[in-house]
C-alpha cells in the first residue's frame, strides 16, 4: 500500500510542461524572463547547405504566427540558438551582418553600431553550446554566448533587427525556418 501511494505522489510531481525535441535538442516549452513566463512560440533547425548548424526556439509573452505583430509587440522575448555544429565567430559574424543588410536596408547608424557591437561580442561556438538573445521592454537585448553573458544591447530597434534574421522578409535560415519558428509546419 505504502509503495502504491508513493507511486501516485510521484505522479503528481511531473505536472510542468515538458520539453520537446528538435533534432535531437531538448528545448522547454517555457522559459522565465524578467520575472514573466514566455512560451515556446516554435523551433526549426538551421541547415546550411545539408548540414545542420543549430536549433532556434523562438520565445514570446504572447504568441503569434504573424511576423509583423511579433515585431510590433514590445513584450519580452528571447531567441534561443542550440549549436549542433561548431561555428567560428567570423561566419556568426557574417551572419549578422547580412541580416542587417537583408532586413533593415534603411538602419541608422547607431544599428550598424550595434551590430559591430555584437560582432565584438562574438566568439567560436562549439557543438552544444548555445548563443541567446533576450529582450526586456526599456533594458534592451542582452546577448548570452556559450553561457556568458557579453553585454545589453540598448533599444527595441536592435532587438527588431537581431530578431529580423530569423523572421524579417529575407530570413538567412530560410522561410521554412521562419515559418517554423512562428509556430508554424
Amino acid at each position: 500500500m505504502l509503495i502504491l501511494t508513493l507511486l501516485a505522489f510521484a505522479g503528481t510531481l511531473s505536472v510542468a510542461p515538458s520539453d520537446t525535441t528538435v533534432s535531437d535538442v531538448a528545448i522547454p516549452t517555457t522559459v522565465v524572463v524578467a520575472g514573466q513566463t514566455l512560451s515556446l512560440n516554435g523551433a526549426g533547425v538551421r541547415k546550411k547547405f545539408v548540414v545542420k548548424v543549430y536549433v532556434g526556439a523562438l520565445y514570446l509573452a504572447t504568441k503569434s504566427t504573424s511576423a509583423s505583430a511579433v515585431l510590433a509587440a514590445d513584450e519580452p522575448r528571447q531567441m534561443v540558438l542550440s549549436f549542433v555544429h561548431d561555428v567560428d565567430k567570423g561566419k556568426l559574424c557574417e551572419a549578422w551582418n547580412d541580416a542587417l543588410t537583408d532586413n533593415s536596408p534603411d538602419a541608422s547608424a547607431q544599428l550598424k553600431a550595434d551590430f559591430v557591437t555584437l560582432c565584438g561580442w562574438m566568439e567560436d561556438v562549439k557543438d552544444k553550446q548555445q548563443i541567446v538573445f533576450t529582450y526586456v521592454p526599456g533594458t534592451g537585448t542582452e546577448v548570452v554566448v556559450a553561457g556568458k553573458s557579453k553585454g545589453t544591447i540598448a533599444g527595441k530597434e536592435f532587438a527588431d533587427a537581431i530578431l529580423k534574421a530569423w523572421i524579417g522578409p529575407k530570413p538567412g535560415p530560410g522561410d521554412g525556418f521562419k515559418k517554423q519558428v512562428l509556430g508554424g509546419s
